[in-house]
């Protein structure tokens, strides 16, 4: 009977043993965060390319550094969803966003106005506050999937002309729909890709960006 009880005994240390090695191999520290600056021309971020550098420099001069950044976002070939990884996500605060691509497009995800913060961990302007900055540009469908023509030319253009499929990174907007409360597909952008066009709705040319590796 001793003897089986200390196999016992044994095995369920062994299995904390490891549990705690899974956990602390876990690396929380940031892997999701919103820019907290776009390119200032409005949805025109140079393509994908332009976007994913505009991420890497972000997150380098926040200090994390060791990691490919994708910007979370849609072109007329690409998937948003396609481009992030495998998770799990981990936002500035050490706050996890999501484990994976699934439930990331699900109820599962954590993202909010508290969660959803800029490289440095400060969060970002949302309904309510003085200037609106809760219209994160995404060009995707509520899955991470490409909206057609909402691209604003794949992240090419910057004048009167294009579209753009926006998120709220705070879950609000003018009613309770489910669009409203989107993250990453709440509404299209109005009078083109500018600057000023985006800045008309309540964005500011932001965008989300994940660690992909």
């Amino acid at each position: 009977m001793r003897r089986l009880l200390l196999i016992a005994a044994t095995a369920t240390t062994a299995a904390l043993v490891a549990s705690a090695g899974a956990a602390l191999s876990q690396d929380a520290t940031m892997s999701f965060f919103v820019t907290s600056v776009g390119s200032g021309k409005g949805a025109d971020l140079g393509g994908l390319k332009g976007a994913d550098a505009h991420c890497a420099s972000l997150a380098e001069a926040a200090g994390v550094t060791g990691k490919t950044w994708a910007a979370y976002l849609s072109t007329s070939d690409t998937d948003a969803r396609d481009r992030i990884g495998k998770g799990p996500w981990f936002d500035a605060k050490g706050v996890k966003i999501a484990d994976d691509v699934a439930s990331l497009h699900s109820d599962a995800n954590t993202i909010s106005k508290q969660t959803a913060l800029d490289e440095k961990g400060e969060v970002i302007n949302g309904r309510g506050d003085k200037p609106n900055r809760h219209d994160i540009l995404t060009g995707s469908k509520p899955d991470g999937t490409k909206i057609a023509d909402q691209t604003c030319g794949d992240w090419t253009m910057s004048g009167a002309e294009g579209v753009a499929m926006v998120g709220h990174h705070d879950r609000m907007g003018l009613d309770d729909s489910a669009a409203a409360k989107s993250w990453n597909s709440s509404h299209a952008s109005r009078g083109g890709c500018s600057q000023e066009a985006l800045q008309g709705t309540g964005g500011d040319g932001l965008f989300y960006c994940f660690a992909a590796n």
